[in-house]
């Protein structure tokens, strides 16, 4: 396994499966587009991409004929549960986190569904034609976005099926932080989404299962604490937490969150998952050093 590890003096923060994202709105639904910003397909003028699907959005007529049919069928399933409910019999619906029902970007998310908006030149017409599914399918080529304290990474490997360790990276892309104007969270139909806003206005829209992971600390600010700055204590925790999750788990990273507590997260190259990414190892002690079970802090300790 070799994967792409930032140099010294570089601290790793987050590693995340990632791909552009694909159309849910009826008219939209499993396409998207590369677009300059009138609108125009750019993906002829890619440098060095394949060539990959053509997609045509669906008519309105379809659209709305089709949102009908899907309609019905829930509202029959729905009667249905229901009816099982009533007689004392168990069923489960529909199962997952969903986004909201009603889009707030009518224009990139219903009508039409850009993933690249970039004028020539820009940095989102820099990016790796591996992110996208039409042209490097997910069951053979895995690509991950790796977040350092100093640049967004893309890395892509070959993906071997029922083997989600064997990992052998191939750099494809990078921007430094500098270079990144926003990053906003979009939740319509599913919550896997984010758009990410260059400093030159050019933007991409990716999709992860690991979104959170992803954004974390490309939204947060880098406030972390040092070692040296914490109580005995409280470095004591945070090392030990390290030492027993992973033999080759990198110092911890440490963060106090508005409820006074610390977040303390560690990231070790064996963890690191084809699908996920990097493990979720964290905890969260208190002021005086000590673990806290999951019973003593909420899940937003680990967020904010």
């Amino acid at each position: 396994m070799t994967l792409w590890l930032p140099p010294q003096g570089e601290t790793l923060l987050a590693r995340a499966p990632v791909a552009f994202a694909s159309g849910a709105a009826m008219r939209v639904r499993g396409k998207r587009w590369f677009r300059d910003t009138e609108r125009n397909d750019i993906q002829a003028q890619l440098a060095g991409w394949p060539e990959g699907p053509t997609y045509t959005e669906r008519s309105a007529a379809k659209a709305t004929a089709l949102n009908t049919l899907k309609g019905t069928a829930i509202a029959a399933m729905t009667v249905a549960w229901g009816a099982l409910s009533s007689q004392g019999g168990s069923a489960g619906g529909p199962s997952g986190e969903t986004g909201a029902d009603i889009s707030h970007d009518r224009a990139d998310e219903v009508e039409d569904f850009p993933v690249i908006w970039a004028a020539p030149d820009t940095t989102a017409r820099t990016l790796p034609w591996q992110l996208d599914p039409g042209r490097s399918s997910p069951d053979h080529y895995r690509t991950h976005a790796v977040v350092t304290d100093r640049r967004l990474v893309i890395v892509g490997f070959p993906y071997v099926k029922g083997d989600d360790t064997l990992i052998d990276d191939e750099p494809l892309w990078d921007v430094a932080r500098s270079g990144i104007k926003s990053v906003e969270l979009r939740d319509f139909k599913a919550r896997n989404d984010a758009k990410i806003v260059f400093a030159d206005g050019s933007w991409v829209r990716l999709s992860s299962v690991k979104r959170e992971r992803l954004t974390r600390y490309l939204l947060e600010p880098l406030d972390f604490l040092s070692l040296d700055s914490l109580t005995t204590a409280q470095r004591e925790t945070a090392e030990r937490f390290a030492s027993t999750k992973a033999p080759d788990a990198q110092p911890p990273l440490v963060k106090q969150n508005t409820c006074g507590c610390f977040r303390v997260e560690v990231l070790a190259p064996s963890t690191v998952h084809a699908f996920f990414g990097h493990s979720g190892l964290n905890t969260v002690m208190d002021a005086e050093g000590t673990e806290l079970s999951v019973t003593e802090y909420h899940p937003d300790d680990f967020l904010t």
